[in-house]
């Protein structure tokens, strides 16, 4: 059986992706859970914290796999493509912690929504690093600036909610490669490109 805060963040995703942060009262998530408010309010002292752990646990996973991929022994060029690929089969598999964050982090305290963003711009960044140690090289063309071009990516995979299905034609495997391959194509010094 899961532990009582896996418990609680996985309740509290459901309902708050079901019914919205605002319409969920405590008392719900923790009949879903399974457990006594006293449970919850020993692991979290509000519901706000069990916003802020729902997107948290999502993108420390997701930097975790950034900076091993980042580390390895392969040329720049794949293993942004593995990032690439990552970052959209992650994002598909937790489209229920990317919702509830993006439509309730206005509900955060000024202080939360500060470090979340903080922990989004760090993996960003190592995601630019990515880029511009390809674009130093000459592997990736230069003259498009790299903060451009994470921004132009991370847009994209932002929107995968609002379009990607499960039940549609594309695996979330094959919708991250054609990600990647768009990202890498971009990339592609000028004179490679015709």
């Amino acid at each position: 059986m899961a532990s009582v805060p896996e418990r609680l963040v996985e309740a509290a995703t459901r309902l708050f992706a079901a019914k919205g942060y605002d319409r969920v009262a405590v008392q719900e998530v923790v009949d879903l859970a399974g457990v006594t408010k006293g449970a919850m309010y020993h692991y979290f002292g509000s519901k706000d914290d069990l916003l802020y752990e729902i997107y948290g646990r999502l993108l420390r996973m997701q930097t975790e796999r950034l900076e091993r991929i980042a580390a390895g022994p392969t040329p720049v060029a794949e293993r942004l493509r593995a990032a690439a690929v990552d970052v959209v089969v992650t994002s598909v598999d937790n489209f229920d912690q990317a919702r509830v964050y993006f439509r309730s982090a206005d509900h955060l305290a000024e202080d939360k929504r500060r470090e979340m963003r903080v922990e989004r711009r760090r993996y960003h960044e190592r995601f630019r690093a990515l880029v511009e140690e390809g674009q130093r090289t000459g592997v990736f063309r230069a003259d498009v600036p790299a903060d451009l071009t994470v921004h132009y990516f991370f847009g994209s995979v932002h929107h995968l909610g609002q379009w990607y299905s499960a039940d549609g034609p594309l695996s979330a495997e094959q919708v991250g490669r054609h990600f990647a391959d768009l990202l890498l194509t971009s990339l592609r010094p000028v004179e490679e490109s015709r």
